[in-house]
């Protein structure tokens, strides 16, 4: 292109920035390595593949290219995102800059064919989609075809996710291959992170087409952040750590975001907050949409000081002004990491970041480790079940015959989809018939990956050298160096220090016992194709009441007393004595709440009359004597308990999934014939005990055993729930 033709196009492209930031002068710049990227998309029609720091603007390139490709006439550009948060933002961007732009997503269905009629008529500029978007059928056989063919410009936002090295591996985004091979010649292609090191870029630049042989440009910057102060501070349990943010909570720049691992945490962590007097907001993958909807918008105004938010607030939340990222809690990944502090600090010149590591920490790794790809013989066995099937199986059909749960059956399936031997279909998935390898040491490999990366956490949390330079080289960035900002550079600027009363409240607030458990009122569906003939709603005289646990497994507060108590191979004992005293408090403020046996009320529950436990294998001690101290200080009959019989398998019951669960615990449990004359002739209700809930399946099971063998009510009492 001529020296002439290429600064007319600079001049064009620095204007529609300053329409997009919403520069009335007309200063606005473009800076060199982003006019380099529009220039190889716009002017060369070439590949780009951009690693950069977040903040540095690459949706500053995907926008200026798309308005600068529509102005010569060429289709709309797609951007195919997994950020909802950042869709939303970006439309109302690409708007201040004359750019008409919609988003299909799970949000909204309800306007789908209207955006569809839209892009055929030409009147979209970008059209944003979720990667699940591309395995849809309707989407995938109806619209995507005509998309490629029309796209001006297809550009990858979060590209590390098509990386299973990644942290944040999506099956989903592996659909692009397709999307690419069916784009006409010399479509560029623009793909982006934030968050890639050297072993993820290239896994990326190689299904993406931009790796070595092809003519692409790699931008690759320096990840430092010049605005960020980085620090880790050590503190003795969660009590501690609670207290220090309420009392340091105002030494903290503007409002920010304060990260937990659970769902539990966040909103432990806001109640607490709240009732300290901290305006702050719970931001989760439960909180309902218009909930998150609000929550943005009253950080983006500074309504509140803090969202505390689980990663469901993922990395498309774009406030420049975001003061501090808190961590209560470490994540698993230097990379996550490195992504949500990155959140803060992009248009102020000083954001505070701050670690703080919980002891609980490394189990709630491991919970999300659990979640892995399956071993070989779930896969083959999901893969046999497809093959026999005479039409296509959906989710809920498949779930009970694989004894895999709704979620990871999922993910597996999107990944032997890419790998060509299952397809989706409309009303399910199909086998395709096509040799499949389990590629065994590739998960190996990603296994250890994750266990290196956890490693890493640690080590950040210790190191005694520069924590932005070790973030750094754990992205492969070559210039690391150190950053003299961080506690270790330039020493600590927060002490430990806490305040007695907020320590006392925030011990009272994590003490405090009972978490209320509801029953499972539907059998899960498909339990006619395992042999169970239940189904629907689960009988009114055959439910559960609502019971109670003592604390949650994921929880900062009795999660941490109760979980080494029930880790796997912990030795059974004689239930503490601090545990039974709170789970005395747990079922006495139960019977003088609402709806309680001893509230008063005149639809109060009947008082138990008895008291019956479930056979356990791994803590019949500690069951049993739980079970005998609550007839002892409730003054009530020990009935006795359930029992299991010949048909449980050696090693143990399947946990997966629901239909599996249920068949297991229909063939196992059983009520011995004195628990029967008990019960019938017991006048009341009984309290049932259990260890812990993780699904809510064996206590529905025990309770219909238990209400068809005469028992007027059934009120579940475990120690924990587990997430």
């Amino acid at each position: 292109m001529h020296g002439g033709m290429n600064a007319d196009l600079r001049s064009s492209a620095d204007s529609v920035l300053a329409r997009l930031v919403g520069d009335t002068t007309g200063t606005a710049r473009l800076r060199e390595d982003q006019w380099l990227a529009i220039e190889a998309l716009v002017a060369h029609k070439r590949r780009a593949l951009v690693v950069q720091r977040t903040g540095w603007g690459k949706s500053a390139v995907y926008f200026v290219a798309t308005s600068l490709l529509r102005a010569a006439g060429a289709g709309p550009t797609v951007i195919v995102s997994p950020l909802l948060a950042l869709m939303r933002n970006q439309v109302e961007a690409a708007a201040r800059a004359g750019i008409h732009a919609r988003t299909i997503n799970s949000a909204n269905p309800e306007e789908w064919e209207g955006i569809q009629a839209e892009v055929a008529a030409g009147e979209v500029d970008v059209l944003l989609v979720s990667p699940e978007r591309l395995n849809n059928p309707d989407f995938r056989d109806q619209v995507l075809p005509k998309l490629a063919a029309a796209t001006g410009l297809l550009v990858v936002d979060e590209a590390h996710c098509i990386s299973d090295w990644g942290h944040d591996f999506r099956p989903d985004y592996r659909r692009l291959r397709t999307m690419l091979a069916d784009l006409p010649p010399g479509v560029p292609v623009l793909a982006t992170t934030a968050t890639a090191n050297a072993r993820v870029t290239a896994d990326v630049a190689e299904q993406l087409g931009t790796g070595a042989g092809s003519d692409a440009l790699v931008l690759r910057g320096p990840l430092d952040r010049e605005s960020l102060s980085l620090a880790v501070l050590n503190l003795p349990d969660a009590a501690h750590r609670l207290a220090w943010l309420a009392d340091h909570m105002g030494e903290l720049p503007g409002s920010g975001i304060i990260y937990t691992l659970t769902v539990a945490a966040a909103e432990e962590v806001t109640a607490y907050l709240r009732h300290r007097g901290h305006t702050v907001a719970s931001y989760t993958g439960k909180t309902e949409n218009a909930d998150r909807l609000q929550a943005e918008d009253d950080l983006q105004a500074n309504r509140v000081k803090a969202l505390v938010a689980t990663s469901a607030l993922g990395m498309g939340f774009d406030k420049p002004d975001l003061g501090f990222v808190v961590h209560l809690g470490s994540p698993s990944s230097p990379i996550a990491y490195y992504q949500q502090v990155g959140r803060a600090g992009r248009g102020v010149e000083h954001a505070e970041v701050l670690l703080l590591p919980g002891r609980e920490d490394e189990a709630i790794w491991q919970y999300f480790a659990s979640v892995a790809f399956p071993p070989e013989e779930q896969v083959r066995r999901t893969l046999d079940v497809l093959a026999q099937a005479d039409r296509p199986l959906s989710l809920p059909a498949l779930e009970p015959l694989v004894d895999l749960r709704r979620t990871r059956l999922e993910t597996m399936l999107k990944v032997l989809d890419v790998d060509g031997a299952v397809h989706r279909v409309k009303g399910g998935w199909t086998a395709t018939g096509e040799p499949w390898v389990y590629d065994a040491e590739r998960y190996a490999w990603v296994a250890r990956q994750r266990a290196a990366e956890q490693q890493a956490m640690r080590d950040y949390a210790t190191t005694t050298g520069c924590r932005m330079e070790f973030l750094r080289r754990q992205l492969d960035d070559e210039a690391a160096e150190p950053c003299g900002r961080c506690d270790n550079c330039a020493g600590a600027r927060f002490t430990a220090d806490v305040s007695g009363t907020a320590l006392d409240t925030a011990r009272g607030e994590l003490g405090r016992p009972g978490v209320e458990l509801e029953p499972r009122r539907m059998w899960p569906t498909g339990l006619a194709a395992v042999g169970v003939d239940l189904k629907g709603r689960i009988p009114a005289g055959e439910q559960a009441a609502p019971g109670r646990a003592l604390g949650r497994l994921s929880d900062i507060g009795w999660g941490n007393r109760l979980r080494p108590m029930l880790s796997t191979g912990a030795p059974d004992q004689t239930v503490p004595d601090d545990v039974a005293q709170a789970v005395v408090a747990v079922l006495t403020d139960w019977a003088r709440g609402p709806g309680g046996w001893a509230s008063g009320a005149p639809d109060a529950a009947a008082r138990p009359v008895g008291v019956v436990s479930l056979p356990s294998r791994s803590h019949p001690r500690l069951i049993g004597s739980l079970a005998a101290r609550i007839a002892e200080v409730g003054r009530l009959p020990l009935l006795g308990a359930l029992a299991y019989t010949d048909e449980v398998p050696e090693f143990g019951l399947p946990s997966s999934n629901s239909a599996q669960r249920v068949r297991g615990l229909h063939r196992a449990l059983t009520v011995p014939p004195e628990l029967a004359a008990e019960l019938a002739a017991a006048a009341g209700p009984v309290l049932l005990v259990d260890d812990r809930a993780e699904t809510g399946w064996t206590l529905a099971v025990a309770a219909r055993l238990l209400r068809q063998k005469g028992a007027k009510g059934v009120f579940p009492l475990v120690l924990a729930v587990q997430p």
